[in-house]
């Protein structure tokens, strides 16, 4: 948890309704959506938002089968405030196991290719069978997260997934996320009190040290321009666009 000082009460009421108004217009306007939480501080910011305001977003989680047990913790926090189960989804069990026996649990420090390897197992064909059918997906992206998410847009267009993807609180700051978590009594990961910033799988993720960006506990091991798993690869030229869904 950051102890950067709290944002103003006005400020955040602000910012409060300002992403209440944003997901309810995602949800009018491009049902069916659906949030992909990582079950961190930002997509708890979400979860409570569209819990308590009733905002017919479903909310869906990838149980990896290598997360924190403080990460899947979160699951029964949500049913026990919100009386709300979260979809999990998994990866297929032939996949992991071919690639467990033919290199190895750990493969992943060996090189960048065996980890985006295994995200796209434990992470990427999952959403995709999450994503089925949906009309937009929403996540908790922020472009002070890393080098890699610094030009974020509000709204972009998923031309792997062929849907409109929303990053509502990609113009959001660590301290807002926090001072939001905090007015709201919002269950979150324990993790993060105790140094995890960003968490991800457990063999992928460690604390962050004083004066480390964010992410930096995450694949801590490869060039901080590589530290995606495949979820949120953005095109390096902009797809085109059918003026329909530019609209």
């Amino acid at each position: 948890m950051t102890n950067a000082k709290p944002v103003s009460a006005a400020d955040m009421q602000w910012r409060a309704g300002d992403l209440q108004r944003a997901l309810r217009a995602i949800a009018a306007e491009h049902a069916p959506a659906a949030l992909a939480s990582s079950l961190g501080a930002e997509d708890m910011v979400l979860t409570d938002t569209i819990l308590r305001a009733g905002i017919p977003i479903e909310i869906f989680t990838l149980d990896t089968g290598r997360l924190h047990p403080e990460t899947l913790s979160v699951l029964e926090r949500v049913r026990e405030r919100y009386a709300y189960d979260i979809r999990v989804f998994r990866p297929d069990a032939t996949a992991v196991e071919r690639y467990v026996s033919g290199l190895g649990l750990d493969a992943i420090y060996r090189s960048v290719e065996l980890r985006r390897r295994c995200c796209e197992i434990r992470k990427v064909e999952p959403l995709g069978r999450a994503l089925a059918g949906k009309g937009a997906w929403v996540t908790g992206l922020r472009r002070k997260q890393s080098v890699t998410r610094a030009q974020l847009p509000l709204k972009e267009f998923d031309p792997v997934y062929g849907l409109w993807k929303f990053n509502p609180l990609a113009e959001w700051s660590e301290p807002e996320v926090w001072d939001y978590l905090r007015r709201h009594a919002v269950p979150y990961n324990p993790l993060h009190d105790r140094g995890f910033r960003s968490i991800g799988c457990a063999p992928c993720t460690r604390p962050t040290a004083a004066g480390e960006d964010l992410r930096a506990g995450r694949w801590w091991w490869e060039d901080a321009q590589t530290k995606e798993c495949g979820l949120h690869q953005r095109p390096a030229v902009e797809p085109r666009v059918e003026r329909s869904q530019r609209e």
